[in-house]
């Protein structure tokens, strides 16, 4: 069965979600391999996984950049994204779920609940994405299935309901009790890589009670979504299998519910009802919402249902180059459908583009595709000017659809090319790689000459150079890390900034004032037209507007960043034959200067969440350690010999934090950091800063 035939009621576009080293993409391997997709399942250790393909991938053993791939089960065409679960490369799972209709939050059955699971959830949240929890890894020492399901309620706020029960746990892990089918689904011990079936057989006796006590709570859960069989179950009449699960489905596709299942993908076990879950109780591109965006140059709200009939509607959410075809933009199809070699509208930039070929992928690898329609996901050819959060549209009835968000980056290095060969190849690289990532950033200091690449965290950086030399043949040299830090104003401010200087001819003349003034944490940076009556022509605010952004990208404190701050043009005046758009500028860029300084500046730096994992007899260098670097301890909580110390900390603090915590550990402690906000710098480490600048 192909794209071209399967119905949108038979798609799921799915996505695997959690922590780093939850498992997700022994998961995604198992499934390929189980649906038939590979011929022989690959590891994440030996670099051998069909979805890590990068180098970097299989050197680290990590997932970097989301990959998607397509399978079939049981008639039903599953659309998946592999996402990474490293906190450095948060935004490839923002722009993935964004485009998904359901996914699947892997959790290690020991560590339960970790930090960068609690960011993928509220990143589903922000996007209403239903979705199921899979708990890998039962087959570990210190597995625990009923304390991941309560770490699921406190830690995530959710509402688990279990569909299956495990049968043993650690090294007696042998398989799973279905709680809706009332049967036992056991695995063979020596099962890997064969796909042996497993064997259905009858609840165990010594899992009877288990059973029993499960069974009522998962029905009375899912009973209380659905009036109909609530009043079934109170008369005392028996509830079918078949209306579980549709009831089931229909408060999961709600967000009412979140069926956990259990298993050890490493071993092969719990993937096969997991599959056969994502079928009966993930959405498909029907039973979301309709699609909503507004009407280009109006704020009239438009919808688009997931039909071929519907005009075309399309999101771009990824940017990739690849060696053999070029420049790949991923696109979701909302509505309608598209031929290979269409000529389309970019809606969002307002140019018009051709398709060129479609492609389904599998990781790095194409396969072509005539036409592709609603509800699917691809990758096209020929995209020349779009990048990603652009709506493709057809010419008829176009809209725009909201893109995805993507947090700010938050360490810089300097980058230099290694030699002058290096200089061209490096600015295209660096191009080519910011079309790729929103969250890399590179942009030039006027007062150092220095070129800045910005990101995410020091791995994200380190990836993006690597890349640089591998993919293209670039040599650069690269400073130490620096902290993003910026400054912002804390009270208002009236000023006046003049530009007037008189030559042999005829002079330059501008005339300003401005009202500065702090905006709530987030709120950006505005500029304000508040003239009235002419006292400055219309053709000159553009550049004092100009003039006022150029000011905000050096702050008086530090040369970084001003942000948050409301700039409102008041008053001024002209010379009919000395004012020109540069005096104006200079106008705005003196005043902003003058006025920045005197509206009582601060310096933020951004703050991380950290969470160590430590042995006990090492808690207390550990505490010391954190105290000697401005963190804030949140919380201590033991399991067993280990501790889990939450804490907030200014990333200034962190860098080689690794070093520092396997020397105070024996390395027997680990780390995992996510981003929090931006706080004030302390006095003292204000003029530290200042100083070394």
């Amino acid at each position: 069965m192909t794209a071209l035939q399967t119905p949108a009621q038979q798609i799921r576009n799915i996505g695997f979600i959690a922590h780093i080293d939850a498992g997700k993409t022994t998961v995604t391997e198992r499934v390929l391999y189980l649906t038939g997709r590979i011929r022989k399942v690959g590891g994440v250790d030996e670099g051998t996984t069909a979805m890590d393909w990068m180098p970097q991938e299989k050197e680290r053993g990590i997932t970097i950049t989301a990959a998607a791939t397509t399978a079939y089960w049981r008639d039903h065409q599953v659309n998946i994204i592999d996402t990474p679960g490293h906190v450095d490369f948060t935004a490839e799972v923002e722009r993935s779920l964004r485009v998904l209709d359901g996914g699947i939050v892997v959790l290690d059955a020991v560590a339960g609940v970790q930090p960068q699971s609690e960011t993928v959830w509220r990143q589903a949240d922000t996007y209403n994405v239903p979705r199921i929890c899979f708990v890998n890894k039962m087959d570990r020492v210190g597995a625990s299935y009923e304390r991941t399901i309560d770490s699921i309620r406190s830690r995530l706020k959710g509402n688990p309901v279990a569909v299956q029960v495990p049968m043993g746990a650690e090294d007696e892990f042998r398989g799973v009790v279905d709680l809706i089918e009332g049967q036992a689904i056991m695995y063979s011990d020596g099962r890997d890589d064969v796909g042996e079936p497993p064997e259905l057989i009858p609840v165990p006796a010594e899992y009877e009670k288990t059973y029993h006590d499960y069974r009522h709570e998962m029905i009375e859960k899912i009973v209380e979504t659905d009036e109909t069989l609530l009043i079934k179950y109170l008369e005392g009449e028996d509830i079918c299998a078949d209306d579980l699960r549709s009831a089931l489905r229909n408060a999961t596709i709600n967000r009412q519910l979140v069926p956990v299942l259990c298993g050890s993908a490493m071993r092969g076990k719990g993937i096969d009802p997991l599959l056969d879950a994502i079928i009966c109780y993930l959405p498909s591109p029907l039973d979301v919402p309709a699609v909503e965006g507004t009407v280009p140059g109006t704020e009239t709200v438009a919808i688009r249902e997931p039909l071929d009939s519907e005009p075309l509607a399309a999101l771009a959410f990824k940017v990739a180059v690849d060696p053999y075809v070029g420049r790949l933009v991923f696109l979701r199809i909302y509505s309608g459908k598209v031929e290979s070699g269409a000529a389309v509208r970019n809606v969002t930039r307002g140019n018009r583009e051709r398709m060129g070929r479609l492609l389904r992928m599998h990781a790095n690898h194409r396969e072509e595709l005539p036409e592709i329609t609603a509800g699917n996901i691809c990758a096209a050819v020929g995209l020349k000017d779009t990048f990603t959060g652009d709506t493709i549209c057809s010419d008829h009835k176009p809209l725009i659809l909201e893109p995805p968000h993507f947090p700010e980056p938050v360490v810089s290095v300097a980058i230099e090319p290694a030699t002058r060969a290096d200089q061209d190849k490096l600015g295209e690289a660096m191009r080519k790689l910011s079309e790729e990532d929103p969250t890399f950033v590179v942009r030039f200091n006027d007062e150092t000459g220095q070129t800045i690449i910005s990101g995410m965290g020091e791995l994200h950086l380190e990836v993006l150079v690597d890349r640089m030399r591998r993919e293209f043949d670039v040599e650069a040299r690269v400073g130490q890390p620096r902290v993003a830090y910026r400054e912002a104003i804390t009270k208002p401010v009236r000023i006046e900034g003049r530009f007037v200087r008189q030559t042999g001819g005829h002079g330059q003349y501008g005339h300003v004032w401005l009202e500065i003034e702090p905006q709530e944490r987030g709120a950006g940076n505005s500029f304000v037209n508040g003239i009235a009556g002419g006292v400055i022509p219309r053709q000159y605010i553009p550049a004092v507007e100009a003039g006022v952004k150029q000011a905000l990208d050096n702050g008086p404190l530090a040369g970084y960043p001003l942000v948050d701050v409301k700039v409102t043009l008041v008053d001024g005046t002209y010379h009919t034959v000395d004012s020109s758009e540069m005096a104006f500028r200079s106008a705005g860029m003196m005043a902003m200067r003058d006025g920045t300084r005197r509206a009582a500046p601060v310096l933020q730096e951004p703050v991380f969440e950290m969470e160590i994992v430590t042995p006990g007899e090492f808690l207390s260098e550990v505490l010391s350690d954190l105290g000697g670097r401005r963190a804030q301890i949140r919380s201590i909580e033991g399991l067993d010999d280990l501790q889990t110390v939450s804490a907030m900390i200014p990333l200034g603090e962190t860098f080689a934090y690794t070093t520092a915590l396997r020397s105070l550990t024996r390395g027997r402690a680990s780390y995992t950091m996510e981003f929090r906000h931006y706080e004030t710098v302390p006095e003292n480490v204000l003029r530290s800063l200042t100083n070394v600048r």
